[in-house]
C-alpha cells in the first residue's frame, strides 16, 4: 500500500515540477514582449493557452529523463535537494539538446540558442527543487518498513481491573 501513495506523490511531484518549468520557460521567452510597453495589454486567455501549451511541452519532453532521474533517487534513496536540483538540471539541458539537430559528422549540435539553452536548464533546476519539496524528501520510504505502535500508557493505581476476554 506504501508503494502505492508513493507512485500518486511522484506524479503528483512531476506533475506540479512540470507546471512550474513550463511557466518559467513560457515567462522568459515571452519575456522580451512583456516588456515592450507600446504593445498595450496582453490578453489573459492567450496567456493560458499559452501556459497549458507550455506545460504539456515540458512533461512530453521529460518524462523519460525524469523518470531515469526518479529511479535513480527513489533506488538509491538519495534526498538531497542539491541532487534533485542538479537532475533537474540535467533534465532541462537533456529536454533543450534533444530538440536542436546534431550533426554526426563534426560531432556537433547545430543552432544552440545559449539563452534557451540557459532558460530550460534554470527551469530544470527550479522544478527539481519542486519535485523535492513534494516527493524528493521521502525518497524510499516505501521500502522502509513502518514504526512498530508504542503500547499503551499504564492504567491509573486506582481504576477498575479490564474486563475478562
Amino acid at each position: 500500500m506504501a508503494l502505492i501513495g508513493r507512485l500518486f506523490a511522484i506524479l503528483f511531484g512531476f506533475l506540479a515540477a512540470c507546471l512550474v518549468a513550463g511557466m518559467i520557460v513560457v515567462g522568459a521567452v515571452l519575456f522580451p514582449e512583456f516588456s515592450d510597453l507600446s504593445a498595450g495589454t496582453i490578453d489573459q486567455s492567450a496567456i493560458d493557452i499559452v501556459l497549458g501549451f507550455g506545460f504539456i511541452f515540458i512533461s512530453g519532453f521529460a518524462l523519460l529523463p525524469a523518470l531515469i532521474v526518479v529511479l535513480i533517487t527513489e533506488a538509491f534513496y538519495i534526498r538531497s535537494v542539491l541532487a534533485y536540483a542538479v537532475g533537474g538540471g540535467v533534465v532541462g539541458l537533456a529536454c533543450y539538446l534533444g530538440l536542436v539537430p546534431f550533426d554526426t559528422e563534426t560531432l556537433r549540435f547545430d543552432g544552440i540558442v545559449r539563452r534557451h539553452l540557459e532558460i530550460m536548464t534554470g527551469a530544470g533546476i527550479v522544478a527539481g527543487f519542486v519535485y523535492w519539496m513534494i516527493a524528493g524528501r521521502n525518497a524510499g520510504a516505501w521500502r522502509e518498513p513502518p514504526r512498530p505502535l508504542r503500547p499503551p500508557p499504564p492504567l491509573p493505581a486506582h481504576s477498575p481491573p479490564p474486563p475478562p476476554s
